[in-house]
């Protein structure tokens, strides 16, 4: 998601913050740490659960550290309210650890952009619920979740 020359900047519309949560969401279905990152500004801060993140480095490591532990990673992110400046998601993902026990992990996440519409500030608390492989609502390739996938509401989650 390296948004630089495909910025969605603000002040958002209802239009470009649901196109900015689906760019999200398709950049870190790719588990690229590293192009992720070039969404955040250098100096971004996070709170992800209990750890706090400063800069894109930071962002870039924390990634790689998440994405080795979380396996077969999948991600649906929906739009729940924006002003001109900011953008609130709720999401949801699943993936497995190394010992094979499926997760499906909610979240809500607050986000705040500079002019370029770079996250400047993002705010994570997620909980995890244990599954049976038989419970998984994702089942689309690793990568990019097809269009015609159900969102979040639809699948009642």
């Amino acid at each position: 998601m390296a948004e630089g020359s495909l910025s969605l900047g603000p002040p958002f519309t209802r239009e470009t913050a649901v196109a900015k949560v689906r760019r999200a969401e398709d950049a870190w279905n790719t588990r690229d740490a590293e192009k992720v990152s070039l969404a955040y500004t250098v100096d971004s801060r996070w709170r992800n659960r209990s750890e706090f993140v400063n800069g894109r480095a930071q962002i870039a490591a924390f990634l790689k550290r998440k994405w080795s532990r979380e396996l077969e990673y999948r991600l649906i992110k929906e739009l729940w309210a924006f002003d001109d400046a900011r953008i609130a998601v709720r999401f949801a993902y699943e993936c497995h650890d190394a010992a094979g026990q499926w997760w499906r992990s909610y979240g809500n996440e607050n986000w705040e952009f500079d002019e370029q519409g770079l996250m400047k500030v993002r705010h994570a608390s997620i909980n995890d619920l244990a599954i049976t492989e038989t419970d998984r609502l994702y089942h689309w390739p690793i990568g990019r979740r097809p269009d015609d996938h159900p969102s979040l509401s639809e699948l009642g989650l």
